[in-house]
């Protein structure tokens, strides 16, 4: 749900999982058929991991970090892995790029020219997304929904920002 002033999307988790299905579709009506998943930790690792069992593929996993100043509210300075996580020793062929969303689009624009760069086994490149936001400078071959308003997305998982050990102790005592 957004807000009256258009800066806040409120997601449910059916909301959350319809959008990622839908982003499926849209992958599965392009006729492309990919080999592997590789999602950007965090915020790729939900709907990749849904993407890899709709599809029937390996999931590869690539961390990156940028949202840690202001209690992940700030883009910062980016750090990408050196390493993917693939269950196929080496990622190769048809690659779908998998993350939350294009923000900015300075993750997903740096992450591909790593690929692209680094990555000769990759055959075929695409990136898929739940949200893409007009003001992105990368636009990904896929998105679930475009967002023509830069709106701060509260996505159904967050709750477990603000929820240490202690409180999830305190919610459960009975």
């Amino acid at each position: 749900m957004l807000t009256e002033d258009g800066k806040h999307l409120y997601v449910s988790h059916d909301e959350y999982h319809g959008l990622i299905e839908k982003l499926a579709l849209q992958v599965h009506r392009s006729g492309w058929r990919l080999d592997t998943i590789l999602c950007l930790a965090r915020g790729g690792m939900r709907p990749g991991d849904i993407l890899s069992r709709i599809f029937g593929v390996p999931l590869a996993i690539m961390s990156t970090s940028s949202y840690r100043a202001q209690a992940g509210t700030a883009q910062g300075h980016l750090d990408i892995a050196r390493y993917i996580t693939t269950p196929q020793g080496q990622i190769a062929g048809r690659v779908l790029l998998v993350d939350d969303l294009a923000d900015t689009g300075i993750t997903l624009q740096a992450v591909v020219q790593r690929l692209r760069g680094s990555y000769p086994s990759i055959r075929e490149l695409r990136t898929a997304v739940i949200w893409s936001k007009d003001c992105s400078t990368f636009k990904p071959d896929y998105a679930a929904e475009n967002l023509p308003t830069n709106p701060w997305i509260h996505q159904p998982f967050e709750t477990y920002d603000t929820l240490p050990p202690e409180k999830l102790l305190a919610k459960w005592r009975v």
